[in-house]
């Protein structure tokens, strides 16, 4: 979703904190959530995600600020809506079943006002959608944890809610039932005319599931964006280190033209070009080549199936780790020419992204004879501080 067009969720200047905390759980959260839309906020432990999954869900009052869902404010200094009236749907991260009903009495629990053949239609129709038909009379202890997790989100669904919230979903799940339930959920909830907010801190999670990513960092929403841009253009090093690995290779600029060790760039979007910057390089940014001249020298290899981890000492003294192709075989201490396969990167100056570079040219990815020695073994590269 490229903008929001209409809000289903809206929190403005959100604050909780609690009483044996020194700071806010959350602090000053404002955040819009489009009809449909699928966010997933992404936060290490603490950082305030499943606490701003409460307080949408009414199971926290905020301290400062409004939540309204659908337009109707929920939270504020004057009122508070309790969850049963919200129009809101909650998967809990242990699923929380009931033991002692059976899947379709789990299901049809929220139903109970319902006339008794809307009921069964009803819960007959999630169970055949979420494939869990021939487990009506089984029991929460007789199910895997997969089929766990559906009879969940079929109990939250049932009662037609406008926004359903999920906690930590797939954390009770191995890595392999993980990966299948992540494209089965995000199939499922296609077929729903529901807007999700589901919290993880798993980033492979966040950036396969999400239309997109709210990143949360010590009770903050730092950013928020669709995955590639959380990815490619995070906003500070914390959420580029979040969303995955992140190399930093320094370069020097003077005026609007950069010098570093995968060649000369310039520097885009800049009010105020710092003298030095880093360049984001994630592992699929770079192709490396061999080459007895290379300013890259290989230090560790692993292989790892469909790719091959690579760890690379440049002049600059950063050692870069890249992914490549199982087809590129390469030998620890062999020479590599380490060539951007992105025409732009993002550049950092301390905490903060200032801009992009768009790459020229790779002028420097293999020096003459006879520098070889000197640029690798001890002489500065381009951004050391002896440069």
């Amino acid at each position: 979703m490229s903008a929001v067009e209409r809000t289903a969720v809206e929190l403005r200047g959100v604050s909780k904190r609690y009483a044996a905390q020194a700071r806010p759980a959350v602090q000053d959260v404002t955040l819009e959530i489009g009809t449909r839309e699928l966010l997933v906020i992404l936060g290490p432990s603490g950082s305030g995600k499943t606490t701003t999954l409460r307080l949408i869900a009414g199971l926290e009052r905020p301290d400062a600020g409004t939540i309204a869902i659908a337009g109707r404010i929920v939270a504020d200094a004057q009122r508070f809506v309790p969850p049963e009236e919200r129009g809101v749907g909650l998967v809990f991260q242990d699923y929380a079943l009931f033991p002692h009903l059976t899947v379709e009495e789990n299901v049809a629990f929220g139903l109970r006002r319902l006339p008794r053949a809307e009921r069964r239609e009803r819960v007959g129709m999630l169970l055949e959608l979420l494939g869990l038909e021939g487990l009506a009379e089984r029991y929460p202890h007789e199910l895997s944890g997969g089929q766990q997790q559906r009879v969940a989100i079929a109990r939250a669904l049932a009662p037609q809610p406008s926004v359903l919230l999920l906690d930590e979903p797939f954390a009770n799940l191995d890595a392999g039932l993980r990966a299948v339930m992540r494209e089965e959920l995000r199939r499922l909830l296609r077929e729903f005319d529901v807007t999700v907010v589901l919290v993880t801190h798993d980033r492979d999670e966040a950036l396969a599931l999400a239309d997109r990513v709210a990143v949360m960092l010590e009770g903050r929403v730092v950013q928020v964006d669709t995955p590639e841009r959380i990815y490619h253009e995070p906003r500070t090093r914390a959420v580029a280190q979040l969303v995955g690995q992140a190399n930093f290779v320094p370069g020097r600029v003077i005026g609007r033209i950069g010098e570093s060790d995968l060649g000369t760039f310039t520097l885009e979007g800049v009010p105020q070009p710092a003298d030095q910057v880093d360049l984001l390089v994630r592992p699929r940014d770079v192709t490396l080549e061999p080459h007895p001249h290379g300013l890259g020298v290989v230090v560790d290899r692993r292989f790892c199936g469909a790719e091959v981890l690579y760890r690379v000492l440049l002049p600059c003294g950063i050692t870069l780790e890249t992914s490549q192709a199982p087809s590129v075989d390469l030998r620890i201490g062999e020479r590599v020419v380490v060539r951007a396969s992105r025409g732009q990167l993002v550049a950092f100056a301390g905490a903060e992204r200032v801009g992009r570079v768009a790459l020229l040219e790779a002028d420097r990815a293999v020096v003459p004879n006879g520098m070889v020695a000197r640029e690798v073994d001890g002489s500065p590269g381009p951004g050391s501080p002896e440069g």
